[in-house]
């Protein structure tokens, strides 16, 4: 029964289903996946998909790491600071991103007001509303609100280390690089690898985000692929180059699963 949507999906990607065309119908074979890649905007969706899904990713669990390390010293008022880090892990896509669009308006956001106030802009700039700088600052919000999973995941991480370990390193000489890179982190593989590789696919199909921010543009400049499948089945109405587009992107995912899972296993083996 669960299966049933995503086996009607892959259906439909071969078959001809345009709702403002209903002349269009029967089996259409690999048309539709062929009209999906021969789309003018089909690369630079792509080339974002990757750019966000990357930089993010990578922003999330380099902020994540640092924030958890510093979660985990002996400092006052610890347990408040890590309650105040799950904030913006907490608040919905769509408050986050209406109000960070808020925030960058050009004409009364307060970030644009205070790079003024400070001299880093000479006049308010449209973050939002420019080709070079939308999908980044897209990223940047995106690494806000969800580098706190990666910070409680990591931190329950660096919970078992061994204290004893570091403080016996750190006796026998060894600095606190050397003790990060050649105790701590080999400790946190097993939990960074799990979560790099869900966050991965998580943001890769992430929809909403963008879309409440930017709606894919200016000029298509932060439309991802998942954006372009609700172009074709809400806006054009052809759910089979949706259905087709949405195929592609489920056999990718399913193509890297499976690679680290035999990567996973072959390591277990070992």
């Amino acid at each position: 029964m669960n299966a049933y949507p995503l086996l009607t999906v892959i259906r439909d990607s071969f078959y001809f289903n345009n709702m403002l065309n209903a002349s269009m119908q029967g089996f259409a074979g690999l048309q539709n996946y062929a009209s999906v890649l021969q789309n003018e905007n089909f690369q630079a969706a792509l080339r974002n998909t990757v750019v966000w899904t990357l930089l993010s990713v990578a922003g999330e669990y380099v902020l994540g790491l640092i924030s958890a390390l510093a979660l985990n010293q002996n400092i006052r008022f610890r347990a408040v600071f890590r309650g105040i880090v799950i904030i913006p892990w907490v608040v919905p896509i769509v408050v986050a991103g209406m109000t960070w669009s808020w925030m960058l308006d050009p004409d009364f956001g307060i970030i644009n007001y205070l790079l003024v106030k400070v001299g880093l802009l000479e006049q308010s700039y449209y973050w939002l509303g420019e080709m070079d700088t939308a999908l980044l600052t897209v990223i940047f919000v995106n690494i806000w609100r969800s580098f706190p999973f990666f910070t409680i995941s990591l931190l329950a991480g660096l919970q078992s280390v061994s204290r004893d370990t570091l403080e016996a390193a750190a006796i026998d000489g060894a600095g606190v690089r050397r003790r990060f890179f050649s105790i701590v982190l080999p400790q946190l593989k097993t939990v960074s690898v799990t979560i790099v590789f869900v966050h991965l696919i998580w943001t890769a199909i992430n929809f909403d985000f963008i879309w409440v921010m930017t709606e894919g543009g200016p000029l298509y400049a932060t439309e991802t692929l998942p954006i372009q499948i609700y172009r074709y089945a809400m806006q054009d109405y052809n759910f089979g180059q949706a259905s087709a587009l949405a195929s592609m992107m489920l056999g990718f995912m399913m193509i890297v699963f499976l690679i680290n899972f035999m990567n996973t296993s072959r390591k277990t083996k070992r």
